[in-house]
């Protein structure tokens, strides 16, 4: 299966049931949860590789693991969640207005209302991939774009600001306010995206300046190759 086509409505209820199966951790994240987080790792400041955020899908500390049947099926929820996510890639790269994150509905007092926590939790936790690389926008003049997520999602609030999510009217206007702020979020790193850091692992074991040289000439390498190198410098 291609990662450029969507899930569809069947495939995504596959991943949602995954999810909340007995074979996912407890601490594994939900749907909505999932989706705030692939998307602070698709707009925000640095490019980071599926190796590194697809086992905190799983839990916090990166270690839990799903107890899936075989290969088959564990390359088949790794495609699923690919492909969520470039849902999400794909959908800032070409019409970021169109954005819609996958808020959950609930009822209260004959409103339909939204409730945006569990989207902004994922969110969070997908800062906290990179947490210092964020700095820039909270301390930007667009910096309050980011308020509605450190309401709804950051783990610890001003005791000032709880009744702005206890609220469930109130809590619905900041994930509206949220909902609308997101393109402007991306549009703020685009032009700052840095692509992501690759070790280079060292093949050869590194030559002291005072160790023989390795070309077999019997001199100190800072005096046959590294006089070389060092004047190529």
């Amino acid at each position: 299966m291609q990662l450029d086509q969507p899930l569809s409505e069947k495939e995504f209820n596959e991943l949602d049931n995954f999810l909340l199966s007995d074979r996912a951790p407890e601490d594994a994240m939900t749907m909505d949860t999932l989706h705030g987080f692939l998307t602070a790792i698709a707009i925000g400041p640095e490019t980071i590789m599926p190796a590194e955020w697809l086992p905190k899908i799983w839990g916090q500390d990166g270690k839990d693991v799903p107890k899936f049947k075989n290969a088959k099926e564990e390359e088949r929820i790794v495609n699923l969640i690919m492909r969520f996510m470039n849902e999400v890639l794909v959908t800032f790269e070409v019409a970021p207005k169109e954005f819609e994150p996958l808020f959950v509905e609930h009822e209260h007092e004959g409103q339909t209302l939204i409730d945006a926590e569990a989207w902004c939790w994922g969110f969070w936790e997908g800062m906290e991939m990179r947490p210092g690389s964020w700095d820039e926008i909270w301390d930007s003049e667009v910096g309050d774009l980011m308020r509605p997520i450190y309401l709804l999602g950051a783990d610890e609030i001003e005791e000032e600001e709880l009744p702005l999510v206890e609220d469930p009217v109130l809590a619905h206007k900041l994930a509206l306010e949220l909902e609308a702020n997101l393109p402007a979020i991306h549009k703020f790193w685009v032009p700052r995206r840095k692509a992501p850091v690759t070790t280079v692992k060292r093949e050869e074991p590194k030559v002291g300046r005072n160790d023989d040289c390795p070309c077999g000439s019997g001199k100190k390498y800072k005096k046959c190759h590294g006089a070389a190198d060092a004047a190529a410098e």
